[in-house]
């Protein structure tokens, strides 16, 4: 069996925040509501020059810096951040190729929302594996889908936790500490059309009136029917692609050390650790960093290695899940 190993990883987080107050002061809900049920303290907001792609390229300096490692030994460069980014029709993987000095990689963008990250492990490993030629991979990009949000609508409440960083991940084939196991992915196109931005594609072009009424902000379509088919499914659907990601690897749900999972309100966070039997101290509820998208789980990883709850050895599950609907979990052998 072919070992992919994570080199490393890299974080950026920009300096300006948005407290609990603020948000509840912007949506008119009490800051009880946003601290405890939607489980947000504070979270990071870009500042000017925090664009989408650039902070993907900071935190791709960081993790190459930390395995020091010259960008010129990259082969691939997918790039796993947000389509909201510098510009519209453009590819920023090459961008990030160019910035970073990373002369011999080809590159490629990959969308998959907030489930791209758990996407992009399986896609590099199975490249990795199927192809002598790619050897490491930097996987990076940013986040910063706060952009779209309109807080004084209450369809998109469940949004507001929504935040600005950017992450990356170096894997390298060979290397033998922290080994890439199996992922398992699910996808449910009954939910497609459920939360979208109205304005700004084919099928309605950016106009002032479209402006005026908010429709180049995130919307939910149906929030009734949404919200009752995504409480049928949503929670099931995590933990089955967690247990399929295990059993993939020979594992199960008791072999789990530390659980890598997104930002979501408290309830559902305690009810997936509850159901696998897990503890608050093996997963980290990121109430100060809200939900940055699909850098939740670089993020999640990092913060744990750092605080000392993943040990040499420890198995990590990596968990996610974006609109469209997608599920997603990678299994991960910590240490040698």
């Amino acid at each position: 069996m072919t070992s992919i190993g994570i080199v490393s990883t890299g974080i950026y987080i920009p300096k300006k925040f948005m407290t609990s107050r603020e948000i509840g002061e912007k949506a008119g809900i009490p800051i009880k509501v946003v601290e405890e049920k939607m489980g947000i303290v504070k979270k990071p907001i870009p500042a000017e020059e925090d664009h989408t792609c650039k902070m993907g390229i900071l935190a791709a300096e960081q993790a190459l810096e930390k395995a020091n490692m010259d960008a010129k030994e990259i082969d691939l460069i997918i790039y796993i951040g947000e389509e909201h980014k510098e510009y519209p029709l453009w590819t920023a993987a090459i961008y990030m190729q160019q910035a970073l000095g990373a002369t011999n990689a080809y590159c490629f963008d990959m969308a998959l929302r907030c489930g791209t990250t758990i996407m992009g492990l399986k896609v590099a490993r199975d490249m990795m594996v199927a192809d002598e030629n790619v050897k490491t991979v930097l996987l990076a990009g940013g986040y910063r889908n706060v952009d779209y949000i309109d807080y004084e609508n209450p369809r998109t409440r469940f949004m507001n936790n929504l935040a600005a960083g950017g992450g990356a991940i170096i894997l390298q084939k060979g290397y033998l500490e922290n080994q890439v196991l199996a992922s398992h992915i699910m996808t449910d196109g009954s939910f497609s059309e459920d939360v979208v931005v109205v304005a700004g594609g084919t099928k309605h072009p950016i106009t002032e009136s479209a402006l005026q009424q908010n429709l180049n902000k995130l919307d939910v379509l149906d929030p009734e029917g949404m919200k009752m088919r995504l409480e049928q499914k949503s929670m099931q659907n995590f933990l089955y692609c967690i247990r399929e990601s295990l059993r993939k690897s020979s594992l199960t749900e008791k072999d789990v050390n530390y659980l890598g999972i997104l930002h979501m309100k408290k309830s559902a966070h305690d009810y997936v650790l509850k159901e696998l039997g897990l503890s608050n101290e093996q997963s980290i509820y990121l109430n100060e960093y809200g939900h940055i998208g699909q850098i939740d789980q670089i993020l999640s990883l990092q913060l744990a290695v750092e605080k000392g709850k993943v040990r040499e050895g420890d198995v990590v599950v990596l968990v996610s899940a974006g609109i469209g609907y997608a599920w997603g979990a990678t299994t991960i052998r910590w240490g040698e």
